[in-house]
């Protein structure tokens, strides 16, 4: 599946597999600190700061293990990854435009309204 598609189908699926009210609170935190990680793994690499590297790689890590563990309280569940590869891109996906989009576009706000209720 082409990248386009992948973001389409993502952003389709979004709001119906995050719902739950501790699953959005948690990617609100989650999902920015996985980003700067992920910037700052990207600028530790190019300056060769190798601890500070590894710390943005745990950071990483706990970051999509706290998604991970509150997806999993969801109703409904995101399509199983096909592979590792594309795995990867979704996950780089869903950090770097799709929750950022949901955010930005009220989709979050509506969602944890809703979750309330």
């Amino acid at each position: 599946m082409l990248v386009a598609q992948l973001v389409n189908q993502q952003w389709l699926d979004y709001t119906r597999t995050h719902r739950s009210h501790c699953n959005l609170l948690v990617h609100l935190v989650a999902v920015p600190a996985f980003v700067a990680a992920n910037t700052a793994l990207v600028a530790a690499l190019i300056l060769g700061m190798w601890i500070a590297a590894i710390f943005s790689l745990a950071v990483m890590a706990v970051s999509l293990a706290l998604q991970g563990r509150f997806h999993r309280i969801e109703p409904e569940q995101p399509e199983p990854f096909s592979g590792p590869a594309e795995a990867v891109i979704r996950i780089l996906l869903e950090q770097w435009v799709t929750f950022p989009r949901f955010v930005l576009s009220g989709g979050w706000a509506r969602a944890l309204r809703e979750a309330s209720r």
